[in-house]
């Protein structure tokens, strides 16, 4: 999900993850939230993707180290062991349908980025 805004109402439980600046344009890092790993991504200078981070047909927990670009007008990561693609708004694999992963909403307030504990789908 694109990065959220702050908001004193807001009930999810928020784990920090990193610095804004920690995270390059169009590169992701893997975060353990609530005992699972994701992978977070920046797109160009100011959006931010959560994912699970564990590829579906592997196990391996890899995604985070997948490269960034961008199908049929869609912002996608490609595995990289089995180079499937992964929407980085849904969670939908293009290849697969059946090994979609779990996409979390992500925000970056006052220059942290962090991750919600609980997946959106």
């Amino acid at each position: 999900m694109s990065a959220l805004p702050m908001n004193s109402t807001d009930s999810l439980d928020w784990t920090d993850i990193c610095a804004v600046d920690d995270i390059l344009p169009n590169t992701g890092v893997c975060a353990l939230v609530a005992d699972l790993h994701v992978a977070v991504f920046r797109t160009g200078s100011d959006q931010f993707f959560a994912i699970d981070n564990v590829d579906p047909k592997s196990g391996a927990s890899v995604l985070s180290r997948g490269l960034i670009g961008s199908l049929s007008g869609r912002v996608v990561v490609a595995s990289p062991l089995y180079k499937n693609h992964f929407d980085l708004q849904t969670g939908e694999c293009l290849e697969m349908p059946e090994h979609s992963v779990r996409t979390y909403s992500v925000r970056a307030v006052r220059g942290r980025v962090s991750v919600a504990g609980a997946p959106v789908a």
